[in-house]
């Protein structure tokens, strides 16, 4: 079975380790371990009767719940089967563009949306050092024929940007996309969300993702918020009906757990630091600080050999990062999970 490039994967893990899939501690997927919500799951059982109706194509209930919860109008949010489908429209509208420059390392969903339309992609790193991700672009490259493309909090490294840093840019480029799929993880006293004042940018698109914080992956759940010629203009690329019933459902109960986002902000901090501190006492092992549910890890070792390990004897799966051609195979993400999974993870890797 070939190796996967994303995370979550359990089924090649599984092959692998020589055990079943729900037997596999998954650190590869960076997924909250608290979800998903008790509110959701009933939201999806009380829908399974309107199953054979079906959803309404506008999403009107699901829009005005994400209105309500970001404070914008209903008409500048677009739900999506998932973000990634979303991203696929992103793609197409950056193609129409000169370039797209595009923040790395970088997601490489972003890449397979990019090379569908041939869109020329100008790559801008950002600087490799530890505790010093920065975010710089050179003033040559921000020209009005070219688009942006980056992630906030970034994915992998887990820097978190600030919304100033990232304003100047919106004067700058045809178009600016900013994926906060992990901005949810971040309390609301410290998040830099650009949703606050997309309604003063109509070239600035902002993604959201509903799986990773609630732990829904498997129901494809994401959202872009942008300027309404942008998203009616993508509804007539895309096919009808792109979010189910269940998954609607589930979102909007979710959106309204208040209880279940305070408990995920409470969590994720101290379970991040038990996870960090335990990885810098390990030999070869450095942590780099992240804002997000995820931690990049630089190794001394070879990572691709270090995830097999764990797999075959410890029946863990890492996230290695060789799908990031700037890290390679030095560097591997970690998921945070609840202190016991930490802590397994921790003596694994003392142990390889």
């Amino acid at each position: 079975m070939r190796q996967p490039a994303h995370g979550g994967n359990l089924a090649w893990a599984a092959a692998l380790a020589g055990c079943p899939p729900d037997a596999i501690l998954d650190f590869s997927a960076s997924i909250s371990p608290l979800g998903p919500p008790n509110s959701a799951i009933a939201a999806i059982k009380s829908q399974i009767g309107n199953l054979k109706h079906y959803p309404d194509p506008n999403y009107s209930e699901l829009r005005l719940a994400l209105s309500h919860f970001h404070q914008v109008p209903s008409e500048w949010i677009l739900p999506g089967n998932g973000s990634a489908e979303l991203l696929t429209l992103i793609g197409r509208e950056l193609a129409q563009l000169a370039a797209t420059i595009l923040i790395t390392p970088a997601f490489g969903d972003y890449y397979r949306t990019l090379a569908a339309y041939n869109a020329n992609v100008l790559e801008c790193p950002l600087s490799l050092v530890t505790d010093h991700w920065s975010l710089f672009l050179d003033k040559g490259q921000r020209t009005k024929d070219k688009g942006l493309l980056l992630n906030n909090p970034h994915n992998p490294t887990g820097k978190l940007f600030t919304r100033e840093s990232i304003l100047p840019y919106l004067e700058q480029f045809a178009l600016v996309v900013v994926d906060e799929a992990f901005m949810d993880f971040v309390p609301p006293n410290e998040e830099q969300s650009l949703i606050p004042v997309v309604q003063e940018y109509p070239n600035l698109v902002v993604l959201r993702s509903l799986t990773k914080f609630y732990s829904l992956p498997g129901l494809r759940l994401g959202y872009a918020i942008a300027h309404p010629d942008c998203l009616a203009k993508w509804q007539l690329w895309r096919d009808p009906w792109p979010v189910n019933t269940l998954a609607a459902a589930a979102a909007i109960a979710a959106l309204q757990d208040t209880e279940f986002q305070q408990q995920t902000w409470a969590w994720l901090p101290p379970a991040r630091n038990q996870l960090f501190q335990g990885l810098t006492e390990i030999p070869g092992l450095q942590p780099q600080a992240s804002a997000a549910n995820f931690l990049l890890v630089e190794s001394q070792e070879s990572t691709s050999q270090l995830q097999q390990q764990l797999l075959k004897y410890h029946q863990i799966l890492i996230r290695d990062c060789l799908s990031f051609k700037e890290l390679g195979d030095r560097f591997f993400r970690v998921a945070v999970r609840e202190e016991s999974d930490n802590q397994r993870l921790l003596t694994a890797l003392k142990e390889s």
